[in-house]
């Protein structure tokens, strides 16, 4: 039986170049993102290349919708062997200082970074508990590890997925699930022109980026559990 990859925010960036990797692999995928017309594209492009693919519209930051998606997933493919926490968003840009961060906006971005990715594995990991085994990996950052003037609440809602990366995988270190984050570093995205937008530098491509997320979803990571990996140093060493 193929494995099932779930990815959030799979329309576009890194998401998008995740789904075609295990698309690739041979994996059944189901995705979501909030944009329909360019997850529409992603659906279609995969159906072409023979795998099973479900794309639900869906902001995996919002509980009905991600009970929806997960629900319709379960029934679909009957589990979810991976999950791949990538959804994400930068706030305003350019991105004030945070003396100067309206609130709401402070509040949003930490939705939808940091309690996001928590709604959707807590739903997911039942089914992997039942089974005991699956992978979870967040996309965090580096401005996630190491606090970056500027780079506002985008920076704190990844220090706080971090930290809910490592306590969740101290809780189930008893288990045969294992979750681990992924800095991918800067890449060529719609986000990072946001973030950046006078960049003049060269950035890395996602499709350059997706070894480590397929070793972390394979056997080969069994008993790999609360690490925090650079996917361009992993590229550059493999």
């Amino acid at each position: 039986m193929n494995k099932v990859v779930m990815i959030t925010g799979a329309s576009k960036g890194l998401g998008k170049a995740l789904t075609y990797y295990f698309a690739n692999e041979g994996c059944d995928l189901a995705i979501c993102a909030r944009g329909e017309e360019h997850l529409l594209q992603v659906k279609n492009d995969i159906e072409a290349m023979g795998n099973n693919i479900l794309a639900v519209v869906a902001d995996a930051s919002i509980p009905k919708d991600v009970e929806r998606f997960v629900a319709m997933t379960e029934a679909h493919f009957g589990k979810i062997d991976v999950l791949i926490n990538n959804a994400s968003i930068l706030g305003p840009s350019p991105m004030p200082f945070l003396i100067d961060y309206p609130e709401e906006d402070f509040m949003e971005v930490m939705r939808v970074n940091s309690i996001g990715p928590f709604i959707v594995s807590r739903r997911v990991l039942p089914g992997m508990l039942l089974r005991n085994q699956g992978s979870i990996i967040n996309v965090t950052s580096e401005a996630g590890n190491t606090g970056f003037a500027g780079w506002g609440a985008y920076g704190v809602s990844k220090f706080a997925l971090e930290g809910l990366t490592e306590t969740w995988a101290d809780e189930l270190s008893e288990t045969n699930i294992r979750i681990n984050m992924v800095d991918p570093g800067e890449m060529d995205t719609e986000m990072h022109k946001l973030a950046v937008p006078d960049c003049d530098y060269e950035l890395a491509d996602p499709n350059q980026l997706v070894d480590v997320f397929g070793y972390l979803a394979s056997d080969q990571s069994i008993g790999v559990t609360g690490k925090r990996i650079n996917a361009q140093n992993f590229f550059r060493e493999g």
